[in-house]
């Protein structure tokens, strides 16, 4: 290959979704680095980070796909966990240094059952210290680590379901399944599980396996960061869409006034266009914007550009 074809491979516009299975180590803005490197763009972002800990599914977006971080992050995670009980930890998860032991009381099914149902109901959750929260513009972990007491608000969230896969007593341990809303901590659930079974605890796995419609199965590895591995794998942006969104066609006009950010009619549409957000296709199934009916108008959310 010339040095020129080089250049051209590295400079070409790159769109699309990556679904990768983040391996235990690296944080997710290392992924979002080696991807950048491997697809030679710098417009590179995630929906939802994963620990350093964890692994599993973690949704790259590339190019134009950065425009849809607000609806992939909005949707629900479902994760694999197990929990340890009996040592607390300053960051909830393994990755942390003890900071408290103590018994673990005789556990039986219908005592793991009742502490689960505690946390099923759960409609707020006070996220761990080491976290990424931003306090008066500096995040939560920094703060923690600089010795500032802090104090975190709780915030809302949903448990869709949770369940208890077994339990092992030397070391004490629950393998956990749970589907939740954006902003549920899996750490804070290993916080507060334990709390309801009267000891404390810590995560010492963590593997997302569901962000949205992107499942582990479809993830590829992180490594080896080869530019056309990584090109092959990628979702285009108006199939990615199309599985967190509604989708409703526009006719020409409607393309074209969606295009130009203008308030788009009944009749620039072939379908029915939702209050709720929704992916505005052209005839060739391309993405043309996010809209939405507001006040009963058609407008347009976030516009994309054409991607060829």
């Amino acid at each position: 290959m010339s040095t020129r074809q080089m250049s051209t491979r590295q400079t070409a516009k790159v769109h699309g979704v990556l679904v990768v299975d983040k391996p235990r180590g690296p944080t997710s803005h290392d992924v979002v680095s080696r991807v950048r490197k491997g697809l030679g763009t710098r417009d590179v972002g995630h929906a939802g980070t994963l620990d350093p800990m964890a692994t599993g599914v973690l949704v790259v977006l590339v190019g134009e796909a950065t425009k849809l971080a607000p609806y992939l992050t909005a949707e629900d995670k479902a994760y694999r966990a197990t929990l340890r009980l009996g040592t607390a930890t300053t960051t909830l998860d393994a990755e942390g240094t003890p900071t408290e032991a103590r018994d673990v009381p005789t556990l039986d099914a219908a005592a793991i059952e009742r502490a689960l149902d505690v946390e099923r109901a759960r409609v707020e959750q006070v996220p761990p210290q080491v976290s990424a929260i931003k306090i008066d513009g500096v995040a939560a972990h920094a703060k923690v680590r600089r010795g500032e007491a802090i104090e975190l608000a709780p915030r809302p969230v949903a448990v869709r379901s949770l369940v208890a896969l077994n339990m092992r007593e030397n070391p004490p341990e629950i393998d956990l399944e749970v589907v939740a809303s954006k902003g549920y901590y899996v750490r804070a659930l290993a916080r507060d599980l334990a709390a309801s079974l009267g000891t404390v605890g810590h995560l010492v796995a963590l593997r997302r396996l569901r962000s949205g419609s992107f499942v582990v199965g479809e993830a590829i590895a992180l490594d080896p960061v080869d530019g056309d591995r990584l090109r092959a794998a990628l979702v285009p942006v108006a199939a990615a869409a199309a599985r967190a969104l509604p989708s409703v066609r526009l006719t020409a006009d409607g393309v074209t006034r969606a295009r130009q950010g203008k308030i788009l009619t009944n009749d620039d549409a072939l379908d029915s266009i939702p209050d709720a957000p929704s992916a505005w296709l052209d005839d060739r199934g391309g993405l043309v914007a996010v809209g939405a009916r507001r006040d009963g108008t058609p407008r347009v959310l976030r516009g994309f550009n054409e991607m060829r």
